[in-house]
C-alpha cells in the first residue's frame, strides 16, 4: 500500500510493517501506523499515520539518550497489547522537535509500547514514576554520541 505523506511525499508501506493502535494515539487521528526512517544513520524515526497523510510524530529509542530509563507496563496495558513476555515489547518515546537542538524534549512519562510479533501498539502511562512529559533530550548525551539502532518492529518505508 502507499500513502501520500504531506511530510515525505509518496511512501510505499509494507503490509507486514503496519502497526495497529486499536485506541489510536492520544490526541491524534488514525488506528494504523507505520515506522518511517528518514535517514538510516539517525536515532529518530517517524511514527506515521497510514489513515491520515498529514499526521506523523518523531520517535526514538529512549535508552539511546537515557541509559537508566525504566518502563513498567501495567497488567491492563499488557493485556490490551496481548503482551505475555516483556521480551516481545519494543519501546519508543515521542520526541518534541524544535528549531533549536538544545530545546528538543522527549516524553518519558508516556512511552509507546509495540508488540513485536502481533504489531499492536499503545501509548501508555509509565508505571515507573518520576519521568517528565518534556524531558530535555540532550541532558545526558550529545547528539554526536548517539548511535542509531534498528527497532525490532519493521521499518515500513525509507523517506526520501
Amino acid at each position: 500500500m502507499h500513502i501520500d505523506s504531506t511530510r515525505f511525499g509518496t511512501l510505499e508501506i509494507r503490509d507486514d510493517a503496519v502497526l495497529t493502535f486499536q485506541e489510536g494515539l492520544p490526541g491524534l487521528q488514525g488506528e494504523r501506523w507505520a515506522l518511517v526512517a528518514k535517514d538510516e544513520d539517525s536515532p529518530f524515526f517517524w511514527l506515521h499515520s497510514i489513515d491520515h497523510d498529514d499526521v506523523a510524530v518523531p520517535v526514538t529509542n529512549p535508552w539511546l539518550f537515557f541509559d537508566s530509563y525504566e518502563v513498567r507496563v501495567s497488567d491492563e496495558d499488557a493485556a490490551r497489547l496481548e503482551l505475555l513476555d516483556p521480551a516481545d515489547a519494543d519501546i519508543l518515546c515521542v520526541v518534541r522537535a524544535t528549531e533549536h537542538l538544545e530545546d528538543f524534549s522527549v516524553n518519558l512519562a508516556a512511552p509507546v509500547v509495540l508488540h513485536t510479533n502481533n504489531r499492536l501498539g499503545r501509548q501508555i502511562i509509565n508505571d515507573a514514576h518520576g519521568y517528565a512529559v518534556r524531558e530535555p533530550l540532550f541532558s545526558e548525551v550529545e547528539l554526536g554520541d548517539v548511535q542509531a539502532t534498528t527497532p525490532r518492529v519493521p521499518v515500513a518505508a525509507q523517506a526520501r
